[in-house]
């Protein structure tokens, strides 16, 4: 099976190097989105991002009364886009196919069975990694996602694959956070979903999508309906924040989302610099495998 994988994702990129136009092996193509290219730019985008590529994941839910439902989607779809200019990686098409089981009793929810949406991600990175991707750099837009994403990726190990699974977390170092905190006006500790910051975000990425008017529409203040110590339940989400709205959106700035996303958008540039540049981790996973029984006893 290994072998199978490894024979087919050469055969796609020796194909497209046969249909490659003479002197363009260096140069990167115009588009960085995977479904924007050309069978012809398919080798001038594997050389050009060292075999990387970013796969976005967004959900599909509500965000209070005033942001689009497709926040989450609609900022790692920019800051893909963005960072992929700036360094050059391929960007795999939207992707909304996460962890959403919180929300399914407002609208606009996009919750998939728990089997399909492990599924579908491990297809999906097997898919990329046929078509000639090496390093694949998640990086996630969701709340809800990065328990699964974590435990994917430590997944991974569980038998030999010829690709790796990288996952985005930025850090917010001191300046960033003096920064923010000068133009920030609501309470931090409840701005979490839809809130201040996230829609300030929108206000800067897509002012055209938010709805400001509404934003005061319904209460995204902490409920406390449900207080057990020290334990963790699915239902906590929907016992504190029942509209499925934590924060005020209201005190958004688009100056706010500025910062937010240029922070963002400059640590991502640099993580796939890293990325690209990386020979360590493939390196060690098949130092790893080598070392893995094929057979291990009970």
């Amino acid at each position: 099976m290994k072998k199978t994988f490894l024979l087919a994702a050469t055969a796609i990129t020796l194909a497209a190097t046969l249909i490659a136009p003479a002197g363009q092996a260096q140069q990167p193509p115009t588009h960085t989105r995977w479904d924007e290219l050309t069978a012809s730019d398919w080798p001038r985008a594997l050389a050009a991002s060292n075999h990387t590529c970013i796969l976005p994941i967004g959900i599909l839910e509500k965000h209070g009364p005033h942001v689009p439902i497709g926040s989450d989607l609609i900022q790692v779809r920019e800051w893909s886009a963005r960072a992929s200019k700036k360094e050059y990686a391929v960007v795999f098409p939207d992707y909304f196919y996460g962890q959403i089981n919180e929300a399914r009793h407002v609208p606009g929810s996009f919750a998939l069975p728990e089997r399909v949406v492990w599924d579908l991600l491990e297809a999906t990175c097997d898919e990329i990694a046929r078509n000639g991707f090496d390093k694949i750099v998640i990086i996630n837009g969701h709340g809800g996602n990065p328990e699964l994403i974590r435990y994917f990726i430590q997944t991974r190990l569980e038998k030999a694959r010829p690709y790796a699974v990288y996952f985005f977390e930025p850090g917010n170092d001191s300046t960033y956070r003096r920064q923010l905190a000068a133009l920030h006006r609501s309470d931090p500790a409840n701005d979490q979903h839809a809130g201040e910051r996230e829609t300030s975000s929108l206000l800067y990425l897509r002012p055209d999508l938010v709805q400001m008017d509404s934003a005061n529409n319904q209460s995204g203040l902490n409920q406390h309906r449900l207080n057990i110590p020290n334990v963790y339940t699915a239902i906590w989400w929907y016992a504190d924040y029942p509209n499925h709205y934590a924060g005020d959106g209201s005190k958004a700035t688009k100056e706010e989302g500025q910062l937010i996303n240029e922070h963002y958008i400059g640590q991502l540039v640099e993580a796939l610099k890293a990325v690209k540049a990386d020979t360590k981790t493939l390196q060690l996973q098949k130092e790893y495998f080598d070392k893995v029984p094929l057979n291990p006893r009970p």
